[in-house]
């Protein structure tokens, strides 16, 4: 069995903060993890000016843009963007409620990993609540296409990512990633691997607003000759695959609750994961709603309802 089947719901035992720059807006940003009641889910509240509060629930309906990140909201005014690093590790550590405070228009981006925001919870500690937990069951296949891309999920006894890249790079080329997901599977194999990203789109992305917070601290960087320029190099030979599949974690929690099944992609990415998780969530016979091993009544469709997006671009968070 692949990730922990806990009976209740859980959140943090105490708030904590973190303070960093975010990736694409190049401003610092703030923002507090705070407990939440049981059946609340993760909500993100940005702080606008004069104390006006813009409030997302973190499920697929509410995402946006999913071009270089994942975006909670359509107006860059009142949105969050780059949600999926926190996100994963809120749903790698089997966080059930949360209220995300956010002064920011993004999640900061740290180390451009999880292991920040791991970090974090573990601070805070993790308490159990008196409701059950729901688990969202995958009863049969489900897959979509988009030219040579793919992605699809099928049954299985536990929660299991198979992730599969292909660049047309030779520094990273066809790498892949699988196994059963567990906390201390995602802390030590996945949780430290950064987002990445080519020289030669620097430029092209900083003349549309984009990434002017990304440096050799956050980002992996590939140069025009196919090397890493960060001089500490990689943290695991296959960090690309690894940061690939510790985004489609992030993506998958927007599901509203831990999916019992297998997932996976070839040649993926924040679009792909969001149109999968739509293609599921449309389909009312190819999942079932549980409380642990229990089978319960199917939760409101539009509450788990994901949401086409725009198109995947290279340089992802």
């Amino acid at each position: 069995m692949g990730i922990e089947l806990l009976g209740f719901q859980t959140t943090i035992a105490n708030p904590i903060t973190l303070k960093g720059i975010g990736v694409h807006s190049g401003s610092e940003v703030e923002i507090t993890f705070h407990p939440a009641d049981a059946d609340a889910g993760i909500v993100f509240q940005r702080v606008l000016a004069g104390g006006r509060l813009s409030e997302f629930r973190a499920v697929s309906s509410h995402v946006g843009n999913t071009d270089l990140c994942t975006v909670l909201g359509l107006s860059p005014s009142t949105s969050i963007a780059t949600i999926e690093h926190v996100m994963a590790a809120v749903y790698a550590l089997g966080l059930d409620n949360l209220l995300i405070e956010v002064h920011g228009a993004e999640m900061p981006i740290m180390d451009g990993s999880s292991a920040p925001f791991i970090e974090a919870i573990e601070q805070a500690g993790v308490h159990s609540l008196p409701e059950k937990r729901r688990y969202i069951r995958i009863l049969k296949p489900v897959r979509i296409e988009s030219g040579a891309s793919w992605s699809e999920f099928t049954p299985y006894d536990g929660m299991r990512f198979e992730v599969e890249i292909d660049f047309d790079c030779p520094l990273i080329g066809r790498q892949s990633w699988k196994g059963d997901m567990t906390p201390s599977v995602f802390k030590r194999e996945l949780s430290r691997a950064r987002t990445f990203g080519f020289m030669r789109d620097v430029e092209r992305l900083w003349a549309g607003g984009f990434a002017l917070g990304s440096s050799l601290e956050n980002s992996v960087v590939i140069s025009d000759d196919n090397t890493v320029i960060n001089v500490e190099g990689l943290r695991y030979t296959d960090e690309f695959v690894r940061h690939k599949t510790l985004d489609a974690v992030g993506d998958l929690s927007l599901a509203g609750a831990p999916f019992l099944g297998c997932y996976r992609s070839y040649r993926g990415g924040h679009r792909m994961n969001a149109n999968a998780l739509k293609a599921l969530l449309s389909d009312p016979t190819a999942y079932e709603v549980v409380e642990t091993a229990t089978p319960r009544q199917r939760t409101r469709p539009r509450d788990m309802v994901a949401v086409a997006a725009p198109g995947f671009a290279p340089w992802s968070a």
